[in-house]
């Protein structure tokens, strides 16, 4: 029997117009954790898709050969009755569900027709004790945390009998108490024999846990790189991987900014917001923040700090209750209680949720690219087409979106390329969003960067906010501002 686990060759999958996937190879070896990265769009998860019958057998080319057998699955009950399992980055868990429920639905214990729910929740207790969740078995989903969302999937899983696991971006939405604990609980189950590919763009976290890494570039594979060969004695950097990842060296993976920052162009005052549906709960609380012109401002925290609140409800008051403060933009109070007054006052938001926040999925690329800037592609009330067609184009073009034309539907683009949709929204309307970023800073812009990792937000903001329960914990100049530090203030 082979060393690998699965072989998955010359995979080839096309949408209309678009190769997503170009003869890519991976091999992985039974008991490994198999990484698997690229930029945005690269085809990280389309491949894994295709793996797991999300994409079934005739709509690509190429073969998957696991435990040494021709597989074709026709769709992703065929791949978990085989012990393929696939969490992705949007978990797939009903929020007014049980833990218990969720973890067996679909493959329920019973008895001549009827759950045996006493057997349910004894093994949803033994589930959650292995991948170390500590909740009731009957707790709602919508009750819990991201991060314990994440291990009610793995056990999800596990209840399955899987053997191969891939997670597609599991850490995205964690902060970093719970990602840890999450690349631990892998570690240990891969000690049990489970392999897993993980698709991640945090490099520090493939670096910690990976025993192979291949990089998949522009729907092609570029290498496999062997963490346990000699080559690597040292450990793979960050930087050989994102060589791969971006097809040459880096010298610098932050680019530095040689920008005279200017004035203060942004200005939030005295700044409360209270929780949208428990009025008495303050999300945040007598913030102060300002940003100069041609300055890239960071806002580190965990999860629940109050981060997005924060974001959500300057523009446009989009989220929370009882807000009060002032926002001044150059000296002058604005009003911002509505998002036309914050995009008439050039400011804008792209959020953590592209699917939820930042796009409408049933419409096209052209519509999705107008639809913060109408009055630009429209005359009396009535929308000029060509107009449309020519401001989407040239986003396309600018920002390289992969598309078989600006009519495509959003909800067809991987990824990346939807978050590149979003970007060329904003781009329109010239408002305070980063396109790239140090771009924008030369441009005189002002810049918010939300983040929960330390290298980028150190790496790229000239200061630092550090945000807490709802309230700024401290602020750091770049030149003064450690990892230590800040989680200092974090916790």
């Amino acid at each position: 029997m082979s060393d690998y686990i699965l072989e998955m060759k010359d995979i080839t999958k096309e949408f209309p117009g678009v190769k997503a996937l170009s003869n890519v190879c991976i091999k992985v070896k039974k008991g490994a954790i198999h990484a698997l990265i690229g930029e945005n769009g690269a085809g990280k998860s389309t491949l894994m898709n295709v793996l797991s019958g999300v994409y079934p057998y005739g709509t690509y080319t190429g073969d998957i050969i696991y435990k040494d057998e021709l597989c074709t699955f026709k769709n992703v009950l065929q791949s978990e009755r085989k012990g393929i399992s696939i969490i992705h980055q949007e978990l797939a868990l009903i929020p007014y569900l049980s833990i218990a429920e969720n973890i067996f639905l679909g493959n329920e214990t019973a008895k001549n027709g009827i759950i045996d729910w006493n057997e349910c929740i004894s093994r949803t207790k033994q589930l959650m004790e292995k991948v170390g969740l500590i909740e009731n078995p009957n707790t709602l989903i919508t009750n819990i945390g991201i991060g314990k969302q994440q291990l009610v999937e793995i056990a999800k899983a596990l209840s399955r009998n899987v053997e191969l696991l891939i997670l597609d971006e599991p850490t995205s939405a964690l902060n970093e108490h719970d990602s840890i604990k999450l690349l631990d609980l892998l570690v240990s189950l891969q000690k049990e024999g489970l392999t897993s590919i993980m698709i991640s763009h945090k490099l520090n976290e493939i670096v910690r846990i990976s025993n192979a890494i291949t990089i998949i570039r522009d729907g092609k594979t570029i290498e496999t790189l062997d963490c346990n060969s000699s080559e690597f004695s040292n450990g793979v950097s960050e930087e050989r991987i994102i060589k791969g990842m971006v097809g040459r060296d880096i010298v610098d993976r932050f680019p530095k900014r040689d920008i005279e920052i200017g004035e203060i162009a942004f200005e939030v005052k005295n700044w409360t917001v209270h929780h949208a549906q428990h009025s008495e709960i303050k999300m945040n609380d007598d913030v102060n923040i300002h940003v100069r012109a041609g300055e890239v401002v960071g806002i580190s925290g965990l999860m629940g700090a109050g981060r997005t609140e924060l974001a959500m409800s300057i523009f446009g008051r989009s989220y929370g209750k009882g807000i009060s403060g002032e926002i001044y933009k150059n000296g002058k109070k604005i009003s911002t209680k509505t998002t036309a007054d914050s995009i008439k006052n050039g400011i804008a938001y792209i959020s953590e949720d592209r699917k939820k926040y930042g796009l409408v999925l049933i419409s096209d690329i052209k519509t999705n690219t107008v639809l913060s800037s109408l009055q630009k592609v429209s005359k009396n009330f009535v929308m000029d087409e060509n107009a449309e067609i020519i401001f989407a184009q040239k986003s396309v073009k600018a920002l390289n979106i992969k598309c078989t034309s600006v009519q495509q539907l959003a909800m067809n683009l991987s990824g990346g390329n939807q978050q590149k949709v979003i970007l060329g929204k904003w781009m329109l309307t010239d408002s305070e969003v980063y396109k790239i970023i140090n771009d924008l800073a030369a441009r005189g812009k002002s810049i918010i960067l939300i983040s929960s990792e330390l290298p980028e937000i150190i790496g790229m903001c000239d200061r630092i906010y550090v945000m807490a329960k709802g309230r700024i914990k401290g602020e750091f100049n770049r030149e003064e501002a450690t990892p230590e530090k800040i989680i200092k203030l974090i916790i």
